[in-house]
Protein backbone atom coordinates (compact mmCIF):
# COMPACT_ATOMS: atom_id res chain seq x y z
CA UNK A 1 0.00 0.00 0.00
CA UNK A 2 1.06 3.31 -0.65
CA UNK A 3 1.34 6.42 1.47
CA UNK A 4 0.56 10.18 0.20
CA UNK A 5 2.34 12.78 1.67
CA UNK A 6 1.41 16.29 0.51
CA UNK A 7 3.89 19.26 1.11
CA UNK A 8 3.17 22.78 0.47
CA UNK A 9 5.97 25.57 -0.39
CA UNK A 10 6.18 29.58 -0.25
CA UNK A 11 7.28 29.96 -3.53
CA UNK A 12 6.20 28.62 -7.26
CA UNK A 13 9.67 26.46 -7.84
CA UNK A 14 10.40 24.88 -4.49
CA UNK A 15 8.30 22.09 -5.15
CA UNK A 16 10.02 20.70 -8.29
CA UNK A 17 13.07 21.29 -6.84
CA UNK A 18 12.24 18.66 -3.88
CA UNK A 19 10.38 16.38 -6.69
CA UNK A 20 13.51 16.54 -8.42
CA UNK A 21 15.30 15.45 -5.36
CA UNK A 22 12.93 12.61 -4.75
CA UNK A 23 13.60 11.38 -8.67
CA UNK A 24 17.35 11.27 -7.82
CA UNK A 25 16.73 9.07 -4.87
CA UNK A 26 14.00 6.91 -7.11
CA UNK A 27 17.16 6.51 -9.62
CA UNK A 28 19.47 5.35 -6.70
CA UNK A 29 16.81 2.78 -5.47
CA UNK A 30 16.35 5.23 -1.98
CA UNK A 31 12.72 5.64 -2.47
CA UNK A 32 10.04 4.01 -4.60
CA UNK A 33 7.57 6.69 -6.06
CA UNK A 34 4.03 6.17 -7.89
CA UNK A 35 3.55 9.22 -8.65
CA UNK A 36 4.84 12.83 -7.90
CA UNK A 37 2.84 15.80 -8.90
CA UNK A 38 3.46 19.65 -8.44
CA UNK A 39 0.86 21.72 -8.12
CA UNK A 40 1.45 25.53 -8.26
CA UNK A 41 -1.00 28.31 -7.76
CA UNK A 42 0.21 31.24 -9.91
CA UNK A 43 -0.04 35.07 -8.73
CA UNK A 44 -3.71 35.43 -10.86
CA UNK A 45 -4.74 32.25 -8.50
CA UNK A 46 -4.58 30.04 -11.82
CA UNK A 47 -3.82 26.59 -10.95
CA UNK A 48 -1.65 24.08 -12.93
CA UNK A 49 -0.26 20.27 -12.31
CA UNK A 50 2.61 19.54 -13.55
CA UNK A 51 2.68 15.74 -13.84
CA UNK A 52 5.50 13.19 -13.76
CA UNK A 53 3.85 11.07 -16.88
CA UNK A 54 1.92 12.52 -20.46
CA UNK A 55 -0.98 9.88 -20.72
CA UNK A 56 -1.61 11.61 -23.80
CA UNK A 57 1.77 11.40 -25.47
CA UNK A 58 2.19 7.90 -24.20
CA UNK A 59 -1.33 7.01 -25.28
CA UNK A 60 -0.59 8.70 -29.04
CA UNK A 61 2.81 7.01 -29.47
CA UNK A 62 1.79 3.42 -28.34
CA UNK A 63 -1.78 4.05 -30.54
CA UNK A 64 0.79 5.32 -33.70
CA UNK A 65 2.25 2.13 -33.32
CA UNK A 66 -0.57 -0.15 -33.08
CA UNK A 67 -2.36 1.59 -35.70
CA UNK A 68 0.35 1.64 -37.84
CA UNK A 69 0.75 -2.48 -37.26
CA UNK A 70 -2.55 -2.92 -38.01
CA UNK A 71 -2.81 -0.31 -41.24
CA UNK A 72 0.11 -2.67 -42.63
CA UNK A 73 -2.47 -5.93 -42.50
CA UNK A 74 -4.86 -3.69 -44.40
CA UNK A 75 -1.82 -2.08 -46.72
CA UNK A 76 -2.76 1.51 -45.18
CA UNK A 77 -0.32 1.96 -42.36
CA UNK A 78 -0.21 5.93 -42.89
CA UNK A 79 -3.96 6.08 -42.03
CA UNK A 80 -3.85 3.36 -39.16
CA UNK A 81 -0.80 5.13 -37.44
CA UNK A 82 -3.36 8.75 -37.51
CA UNK A 83 -6.34 7.04 -36.43
CA UNK A 84 -4.10 4.89 -33.83
CA UNK A 85 -2.33 7.85 -32.61
CA UNK A 86 -5.64 9.61 -32.06
CA UNK A 87 -7.22 7.18 -30.40
CA UNK A 88 -4.31 6.62 -28.11
CA UNK A 89 -4.07 10.37 -27.57
CA UNK A 90 -7.90 10.36 -26.45
CA UNK A 91 -7.35 7.34 -24.26
CA UNK A 92 -4.05 8.67 -22.68
CA UNK A 93 -6.02 11.94 -21.92
CA UNK A 94 -8.89 9.90 -20.21
CA UNK A 95 -6.92 8.03 -18.17
CA UNK A 96 -5.27 8.68 -14.92
CA UNK A 97 -3.40 6.72 -12.68
CA UNK A 98 -1.82 7.47 -9.46
CA UNK A 99 -3.06 10.79 -7.21
CA UNK A 100 -6.29 12.03 -8.31
CA UNK A 101 -6.21 15.41 -10.24
CA UNK A 102 -9.38 16.83 -8.83
CA UNK A 103 -7.95 15.83 -5.58
CA UNK A 104 -5.07 17.81 -6.43
CA UNK A 105 -6.69 20.82 -7.83
CA UNK A 106 -9.06 20.74 -5.18
CA UNK A 107 -6.70 21.01 -2.54
CA UNK A 108 -4.20 23.19 -4.23
CA UNK A 109 -6.86 25.91 -4.94
CA UNK A 110 -6.54 26.14 -1.21
CA UNK A 111 -2.90 27.49 -1.49
CA UNK A 112 -2.27 31.26 -1.32
CA UNK A 113 -1.41 32.54 -4.68
CA UNK A 114 2.39 32.24 -5.64
CA UNK A 115 2.85 29.02 -3.62
CA UNK A 116 3.18 25.75 -4.95
CA UNK A 117 2.75 21.89 -3.43
CA UNK A 118 4.37 19.02 -3.73
CA UNK A 119 1.73 15.55 -4.01
CA UNK A 120 3.91 12.42 -3.66
CA UNK A 121 2.28 8.85 -3.43
CA UNK A 122 5.30 6.54 -1.95
CA UNK A 123 5.27 2.56 -2.73
CA UNK A 124 8.24 2.37 -0.13
CA UNK A 125 11.40 4.07 1.20
CA UNK A 126 14.43 3.77 2.94
CA UNK A 127 13.68 6.43 5.69
CA UNK A 128 17.13 6.41 7.34
CA UNK A 129 18.58 7.27 3.76
CA UNK A 130 15.91 9.98 2.29
CA UNK A 131 15.06 11.99 5.28
CA UNK A 132 18.51 13.31 5.54
CA UNK A 133 18.82 14.17 1.84
CA UNK A 134 15.42 15.85 2.42
CA UNK A 135 16.98 18.11 5.23
CA UNK A 136 16.19 22.16 4.85
CA UNK A 137 13.94 21.20 1.94
CA UNK A 138 11.60 23.74 3.92
CA UNK A 139 7.85 23.52 3.36
CA UNK A 140 4.76 22.32 5.67
CA UNK A 141 3.00 18.61 5.51
CA UNK A 142 -0.43 19.40 4.67
CA UNK A 143 -1.78 16.27 4.28
CA UNK A 144 -0.80 12.75 4.57
CA UNK A 145 -1.34 9.43 5.15
CA UNK A 146 1.95 8.38 7.16
CA UNK A 147 1.33 7.74 11.02
CA UNK A 148 1.60 10.50 13.30
CA UNK A 149 5.57 9.31 14.37
CA UNK A 150 6.59 9.39 10.82
CA UNK A 151 4.75 12.23 9.83
CA UNK A 152 6.34 14.24 12.56
CA UNK A 153 9.89 13.13 11.69
CA UNK A 154 9.28 14.29 8.12
CA UNK A 155 8.22 17.65 9.29
CA UNK A 156 11.29 17.52 11.23
CA UNK A 157 13.69 16.63 8.22
CA UNK A 158 11.96 19.46 6.30
CA UNK A 159 12.18 22.01 9.04
CA UNK A 160 15.94 21.19 10.15
CA UNK A 161 18.96 23.17 9.09
CA UNK A 162 20.25 22.31 5.96
CA UNK A 163 22.68 19.34 6.19
CA UNK A 164 26.63 20.43 6.16
CA UNK A 165 28.05 19.32 2.42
Amino acid sequence: MSDLIVVGYNDEHQAEEVRLKLLKMQHEYLVDLEDAVVAVRDKEGKVKLHQIHNLTAAGAISGGFWGALIGLLFLSPILGAAIGAGAGAVGGTLSDIGIDDNFMKELAGTLAPGTSALFVLVRKMTPDKVLPQLQGAGGKIIQTSLSNEDEAKLQAALNAAKAPA
